[in-house]
């Protein structure tokens, strides 16, 4: 992917007022690795959603994406949105525990012989209790479960200090790096502008 993207120059560039830059690092798998057992909460289950509901989704997706900057699936159309997730390529998985819906998997087959972890994330209550680690294996079972002789997934700074690192022990090689600049969300009113106080708001 990153390859195919024009380079930048080498040096500082000017970033316009309103906008945010999102250095962004790419990483694959290229084979299965080795189960690991590992204690898992207790409690916990992952349940495909099948022709999901879209404000459901996009709740969960605000849970857990909003302090991370996701906002690619908040402002889709509806039918845009719906087109990417009734594919029947494209499985949407959430985690469930008895408090609820505490994580969201996304993964996409659409690409011949390859699968992308599109969104993989907890809500913040969830973090830091082994649900992560669940959710991961259970993302490398499915995937690997398919045809596929590629896995991969990017991260950027606007993530978890602990993404990069949690995904390079999953057995992820980083590949690539990618700069992306867009207009901050939280200036349109797309996410409130308390959202991800780690990156500066600069209007």
């Amino acid at each position: 992917m990153a390859d195919k993207l024009p380079t930048l120059p080498d040096g500082y560039s000017t970033v316009p007022r309103g906008k945010i830059v999102n250095a962004v690092t790419c990483l694959e798998m290229l084979e299965k690795p080795a189960s690991r057992e590992q204690p898992s909460p207790t409690g916990h289950s992952l349940e495909r959603m099948v022709d999901p509901d879209l404000k459901f989704y996009r709740s969960l997706f605000r849970d857990v994406g909003e302090d991370w900057m996701w906002v690619s699936r908040l402002t889709m159309s509806d039918a845009e949105l719906g087109s990417i997730l009734r594919d029947p390529r494209v499985e949407c998985y959430v985690l469930l525990s008895q408090a609820g819906a505490v994580g969201l998997l996304e993964l996409d087959f659409r690409q011949d012989d390859e699968c992308e972890i599109v969104f993989f994330g907890l809500i913040q209550e969830a973090t830091g209790k082994g649900a992560g680690r669940l959710l991961m294996n259970q993302a490398l079972s499915i995937a690997w479960g398919h045809p596929i002789r590629r896995l991969w997934l990017h991260t950027c700074h606007f993530d978890s200090p602990s993404a990069l690192p949690f995904y390079t022990r999953s057995g992820f090689r980083p590949y690539g790096f990618m700069v992306e600049v867009v207009d901050d969300p939280r200036i349109s009113g797309v996410l409130p502008r308390t959202a991800a106080p780690h990156i500066p708001l600069i209007e």
